[in-house]
């Protein structure tokens, strides 16, 4: 008949001695206590560590123990999750011994896998981002390559805007005024300006006064409007 309380206390024994400095007893009834693991120094330094809690069941080492993870460093849910797997494993592939030192063994060898994934995870995201940054860089110097959406929606937006300033325009001209306006322009925007002046002489009648001085010199003026060679400004020069 195996004697279960013997097998267990003399393997407590020897996980102190092997463990001096991450093995700490919980309890004795029943035998409880907790080993940190801690992988080796990665590359820039980093590690992984945990700590597993196990309790002997009464028919340890024929049973498998009870374990959990207590704390941990650096260890993210799933790789929590694979350690838990690992222990399982492990303790189904042991029963019948006294497996503590196996399960604490494998679980070291795990935490140093899971360095070396960090590592390469930090290579990963340092090339993902540098390709990242170079695709930035393309699109800064390519500029926005042109698609019919794109385009159909810039030509509305700047429809919008030349009609903006249209309206706004207009709304300056109406406000300054028509004398701020050329006689050209202001013909331009009245085509009724041509008949104006004369409707305006019709219904002033005689009530529209001359200045009849004005023209008493031109009487004593010889001007022969045949001649073609005739100039009036000319006229206007030699008088001066």
């Amino acid at each position: 008949m195996t004697d279960y309380g013997e097998e267990q206390r003399n393997e407590l024994e020897a996980l102190q001695s092997i463990y001096p400095d991450s093995f700490t007893v919980l309890s004795e009834n029943p035998s409880c206590f907790t080993i940190t693991v801690t992988s080796d120094a990665g590359q820039d330094g980093e590690i992984v560590e945990t700590t597993l809690r196990f309790t002997y069941t009464e028919e340890y080492p024929d049973q498998a123990p009870l374990y959990e993870i207590q704390s941990q460093e650096n260890l993210e849910d799933g790789d929590m999750q694979e350690v838990l797997t690992l222990l399982q494993q492990q303790a189904e592939e042991n029963l019948g011994m006294v497996m503590i030192f196996t399960l604490v063994t494998a679980v070291q060898e795990k935490l140093n896998q899971m360095v070396d994934l960090m590592k390469n995870r930090k290579e990963e995201e340092k090339l993902r981002k540098e390709r990242e940054a170079e695709e930035a860089e393309k699109v800064l110097f390519q500029g926005t390559v042109v698609t019919i959406e794109n385009f159909l929606s810039w030509k509305a937006a700047f429809d919008l805007d030349m009609a903006e300033l249209r309206r706004r325009r207009q709304k300056e001209e109406e406000q300054g005024g028509r004398s701020k306006l050329t006689g050209k322009q202001l013909f331009e925007r009245d085509h009724n300006l041509d008949t104006s002046d004369i409707q305006f002489l019709e219904e002033a009648g005689n009530n529209v006064e001359v200045d009849e001085s004005l023209f008493q010199e031109m009487e004593d003026l010889d001007l022969d409007e045949d001649d073609p060679d005739f100039d009036p400004l000319e006229l206007g020069s030699e008088e001066d």
